[in-house]
């Protein structure tokens, strides 16, 4: 006669219901997981910003200007909103104001011109838009994020960004609304060396040093754990030959990968693009196992300086901290994250 092992049937049964129920459960999905870390950092350019040339007066417009950024996009996360948007939406104001060098406020090239560039990366696709070039664009970011959704390619320029811009509703301008006579004198200025360098008959004029470090840059991490890098800019006063700088250059200016972090760059775009700026600080993170200061401070420290290059990076890391290092005497910077920390800084203090 078969004996039957009831505790051992019992126990089998029970192993099998588990398994069942676990099979039934619905498992959110990552990108769901709502994250409490969410954060946003802009900067404004580098460069030599020294208390001493700056009046009380002049600071409190590029701290308010700053703030009101910052709290355009900082709102957009709290309530739920991409950080896309709100890359683009802090952005726009920066571009609209004549305070930084980009979209209003852009410098003027050799022939009295701006041609103004722009990129946006997500981190979580690793999907870029950019354009280069481009001159009646009233906010270029927005043609990058264009570039980005509309099309197959990375990187526009020139006129046919413009009519690709115009072709989907973009606002243009014309060239007079870019016109700010603070930037046009900048290029008188530029002008002027040159010429002096010129009568006395000393070559490489293209090696003076008209740097406006007035880009602007945002990156953002959302509630779902995105995170977003975005950069706009006028380029170099008295630029030739159809320049195109580190901005547009997705890897050298802007980067921004869910696994690491998100960058923005400012400064000398040469020497960005020479080491991929942007791009090394997630290198340094994911394979040196540095974190995003001590990856920050070996890009502008090590890297750039060991070229000769000047200026500033931004970052966030994926769990929402923030961080930025320049080697210049100043760079317009700030952040808002979720725990209620406001920063605005001008002048180069300690770190965040």
């Amino acid at each position: 006669m078969l004996k039957i092992n009831l505790p051992y049937i019992f126990a089998i049964c029970l192993w099998i219901s588990f398994i069942s129920c676990q099979g039934n459960i619905k498992k959110e999905s990552p990108s769901k997981v709502k994250n409490t870390a969410f954060a946003i950092v802009i900067h404004g350019g580098a460069g030599t910003i020294k208390k001493e040339n700056m009046s009380d007066a002049q600071e409190t417009v590029y701290r308010d200007k700053l703030q009101e950024a910052l709290d355009v996009g900082f709102d957009i996360l709290n309530q739920g909103g991409s950080a896309e948007k709100a890359v683009q939406k802090t952005i726009n104001i920066l571009e609209d104001s004549p305070l930084f060098n980009a979209g209003k406020g852009a410098v003027f090239n050799s022939a009295g011109q701006q041609e103004m560039d722009a990129s946006i990366m997500d981190g979580n696709t690793l999907n870029a838009g950019a354009v280069a070039g481009v001159k009646h664009i009233k906010n270029p970011i927005n043609a990058a994020i264009l570039v980005k959704d509309s099309t197959r390619h990375v990187l526009l320029s020139g006129k046919g960004a413009e009519d690709f811009a115009k072709l989907h509703g973009l606002k243009m301008e014309d060239t007079t609304y870019f016109y700010t006579e603070k930037r046009f004198q900048s290029l008188l200025k530029a002008q002027g060396k040159e010429q002096a360098l010129l009568e006395k008959n000393i070559k490489n004029i293209e090696l003076i040093d008209n740097h406006q470090y007035g880009t602007v840059g945002c990156v953002a991490m959302d509630k779902n754990g995105n995170i977003v890098a975005g950069t706009s800019t006028g380029g170099m006063t008295n630029k030739k030959y159809g320049r195109i700088g580190d901005s547009p250059i997705i890897g050298a200016g802007t980067y921004a990968n869910n696994q690491t972090c998100g960058v923005s760059a400012t400064g000398t775009g040469e020497f960005f693009m020479r080491t991929l700026a942007a791009h090394q600080v997630s290198n340094l993170m994911q394979f040196k196992n540095l974190g995003l200061k001590e990856a920050l401070a070996q890009v502008i420290h090590t890297d750039i300086d060991t070229l000769g290059g000047t200026g500033g990076l931004i970052a966030l890391d994926k769990y929402g901290n923030v961080a930025w290092d320049f080697n210049t005497e100043g760079m317009y910077r700030g952040y808002r994250n979720a725990n209620g920390k406001n920063i605005i800084e001008i002048y180069k203090i300690k770190h965040p």
